[in-house]
């Protein structure tokens, strides 16, 4: 790349370190690999079938297990927790594609050089810390039912545009600060190539810093939207029927917790593969950079 020539946006992207040290990897002998994975299994399976000899010797387990673990209530109930779970993963979505944004813009204003940003800076610094600082219940609390009872016109009454707006409030400021750490941590020598390329600040931002940012904060990202799933049935106290407000009705209905059981089942099953699919995606990245600096 000529400095007289144009600019590869491609070459700008890969300014990144390539040129780490290479770790090598102990090769595990065959047999070694086979009893670690069988001691593994072993001390599990002792684990859990104490706990569950633990639990069921309670002397108030049947009454529990009636309560918590009943068969045919569960069959009852899934189908229509599945459904309204639906309401859940559209919350889910779009304020995941809001955040996303927005958590970003404000990283990059919160540092925005130059004292004639201050005003700016102060801004992104004083919404980060109220909506980290307020619980995530009172924002929906006072947006749900304030917002709409002033009676503006036009101002939409609709509880689920409202849910949606408190957790996009709430998670991009702490978003936000994921974004910032990952900016922080691309070494400065990164943005100064970029300047000398001719790039603007903006520039350099988007070409150079935010995509190496990105890359390095998925992990801290995943757990946010690992929460944010789950907060979504927070939205529940301002009216919206989601899974969770389902399983209330149905645990009044029946007098039997189950319904709540199943609830947390659900979201067991939708979470933990999403942390494991992040994980695969983090280990192959992180493959073909160290094959790139070969």
């Amino acid at each position: 790349m000529g400095f007289g020539g144009p600019i590869d946006r491609g070459e700008l992207i890969g300014l990144a370190g390539r040129g780490g040290p290479r770790r090598s990897r102990r090769r595990v002998p065959p047999g070694e690999a086979v009893r670690s994975t069988v001691t593994a299994l072993v001390s599990t399976v002792v684990v859990f079938g104490l706990i569950v000899v633990v639990v069921t010797s309670a002397p108030n387990w049947p009454e529990v297990q009636k309560a918590f673990f009943d068969g045919a209530i569960f069959a009852r109930s899934l189908p229509k927790l599945i459904d309204a779970f639906g309401t859940n993963v559209a919350l889910f979505l779009i304020a995941e594609a809001f955040i996303l944004g927005l958590g970003l813009v404000i990283a990059i204003f919160r540092g925005l050089p130059g004292p004639v940003f201050f005003p700016v800076r102060l801004l992104a610094t004083v919404y980060v810390d109220l909506f980290r600082a307020v619980p995530g219940i009172l924002i929906i609390y006072l947006l749900g039912f304030g917002i709409p009872g002033l009676g503006i016109a036009g101002v939409p009454n609709d509880v689920f545009f409202w849910g949606v707006v408190a957790l996009v409030l709430v998670y991009s400021a702490y978003v936000s600060e994921v974004y910032r750490a990952g900016i922080e941590s691309v070494h400065w020598s990164q943005e100064a190539a970029a300047r000398s390329l001719g790039l603007n600040r903006l520039q350099a931002l988007r070409y150079v810093i935010v995509p190496q940012a990105v890359r390095r904060v998925i992990p801290p990202l995943l757990n946010d939207f690992i929460g944010l799933q789950k907060d979504t049935v927070l939205v529940s106290v301002i009216g919206l029927v989601e899974i969770f407000r389902e399983g209330q009705i149905l645990k009044s209905a029946t007098f039997n917790f189950t319904p709540l059981l199943a609830i947390a089942l659900i979201f067991v099953v939708i979470t933990i593969p999403l942390a494991r699919l992040t994980d695969w995606l983090v280990a192959r990245d992180r493959g073909s950079q160290l094959g790139g600096a070969r």
